[in-house]
């Protein structure tokens, strides 16, 4: 398959989770948790502050899935069918076959594992179906937890940038982690 036929997000399940497309249905759920500050701290210092500003970055991912630069997944805990997080691939480039990550998961779902456990589908889809070359995760240099998860999964550190990201009061370091479909291939020989 190609990401240029796909004409819905397609969705993909796990032990505990399901991950469907976005909707604008989702907006308010999406706003409980990408408006707190807190939750939001390694992704922007300004989350959303109205559910009507919820509803456009819902409606812009949508849009940016509809020309091909993004794939946006909402995340369902099965057991309660609870919206708790979203993940993304984002900055989509077909031509260079390349995609960067995005997720945020609900504060009392975080560091339960549910990347560990939505991660390699994701890998898998994007490697695979897409037939992507290189998936990125661009990470503030303090997301600790994150940076274990991409060590977890193999990802390469490619490098530290200095000061790119601006909080209103500070400056902020990103790292740049990076997985190759050969690395990917070499990691899921045999399986």
């Amino acid at each position: 398959m190609n990401f240029t036929s796909l004409k819905d997000i397609p969705t993909i399940e796990t032990q505990n989770f399901l991950l469907r497309g976005i909707s604008l249905e989702d907006a308010e759920s999406l706003y409980s948790f990408m408006s707190d500050r807190e939750t939001m701290k390694y992704i922007t210092p300004f989350p959303v502050t109205t559910l009507e500003e919820m509803e456009n970055k819902v409606n812009d991912s949508i849009e940016s899935f509809l020309r091909q630069k993004e794939i946006p997944w909402v995340i369902i805990h099965k057991a309660d069918n609870e919206l708790i997080g979203m993940f993304r691939f984002h900055k989509l480039h077909l031509w260079h076959k390349k995609t960067e990550m995005g997720a945020v998961i609900r504060d009392d779902f975080q560091r339960k594992g549910v990347m560990t456990e939505i991660l390699k589908p994701l890998l898998e889809f994007g490697f695979l179906t897409l037939q992507l070359n290189r998936i990125v995760g661009d990470l503030f240099a303090s997301n600790k937890g994150s940076q274990r998860l991409m060590g977890k999964f193999g990802f390469h550190k490619d490098g530290q940038l200095r000061q790119t990201d601006f909080d209103g009061e500070e400056y902020h370091d990103t790292i740049v982690y990076s997985l190759l479909k050969s690395e990917y291939d070499a990691q899921n020989k045999g399986r």
